[in-house]
């Protein structure tokens, strides 16, 4: 079964989500745990969770994805933006505990300068800082196109970041199909080559989540543009290998296309006709 969604609007609370996700057949999806410029939460609506929950389990979702506002960078060489991230991290980890076993996505950060060991470092500190071994929810480090000072866009620098984590069973990988492509990793032409440098480096079983996402910008660019399904430079024909490979099926894919609640529909619709069960 193809477990696929799209980034929805969660500014209608999490029941609205729910219904979202029904009317494009999906059963995942994605949100901005709050303004994805930073700010201050809506606060949690016990009964509106509550529906969202009984549509859930109606309905077999898989684990859905929380996204961390994009300001969130705890390798900034400011110490307030730090704190902040901080501060960010504890109050969504908290707010997810009402939707427990889900998955909460950040982007590493970026080290504006002060390079990459140490960005590792700062990111790994906070990590250990916020992660409990009590908490459900699972935090995924995405992988990054490389743009200006991103940290996270090898596997490398994810696996430096991964293996500083004390709490290791709450610490997983969300890879982006444009920004892997973008970053130079050729999923297009080499997608066993790739998934096997993944396994080698960090391993296969702490990949969770998939953002599937087409390239408005060529291979190796290091752009962050995504593109539609099929209207990209990664094409629909590798998309459609990507979520049927034997070693990626089985996880939870959320497009983050440009696109509205019916284009994503018609995209799972092609994805799902395209899937071989």
């Amino acid at each position: 079964m193809l477990h696929i969604g799209a980034h929805l609007s969660s500014s209608k609370g999490f029941e609205k989500m729910g219904k979202d996700a029904l009317f494009i057949k999906a059963d995942t999806f994605q949100f901005f745990t709050r303004n994805p410029q930073g700010g201050k939460a809506k606060d949690i609506n016990a009964p509106d969770v509550q529906k969202f929950l009984e549509i859930s389990n109606q309905n077999h979702f898989a684990p859905i994805v929380a996204h961390a506002p994009y300001t969130l960078n705890p390798c900034s060489d400011n110490l307030k933006t730090r704190e902040f991230a901080e501060l960010v991290f504890n109050d969504d980890l908290k707010r997810m505990e009402y939707v427990p076993f889900n998955y909460y996505n950040f982007h590493p950060g970026s080290h504006v300068g002060q390079g990459t060991d140490v960005a590792i470092e700062m990111i790994s500190t906070l990590l250990n800082k916020v992660l409990t071994p009590k908490q459900s929810t699972m935090v995924l480090l995405e992988t990054m196109s490389g743009k200006g000072s991103e940290v996270g866009s090898t596997f490398e620098e994810l696996k430096e970041i991964m293996g500083r984590v004390e709490c290791q069973d709450k610490i997983g990988v969300c890879m982006d199909t444009c920004h892997v492509y973008s970053a130079g990793y050729d999923i297009k032409e080499d997608l066993d080559g790739v998934l096997e440098k993944f396994d080698n480096i960090i391993g296969l079983e702490k990949l969770k989540a998939i953002h599937l996402n087409d390239s408005k910008t060529p291979f190796a660019s290091h752009k962050d543009r995504h593109e539609k399904i099929g209207e990209g430079s990664l094409g629909a024909e590798a998309l459609i290998k990507f979520v049927n490979h034997p070693l990626l099926k089985h996880l939870p894919f959320v497009l983050e296309t440009p696109n509205d609640l019916k284009g994503w529909a018609s995209e799972i619709e092609f994805l799902r006709a395209n899937f071989n069960d």
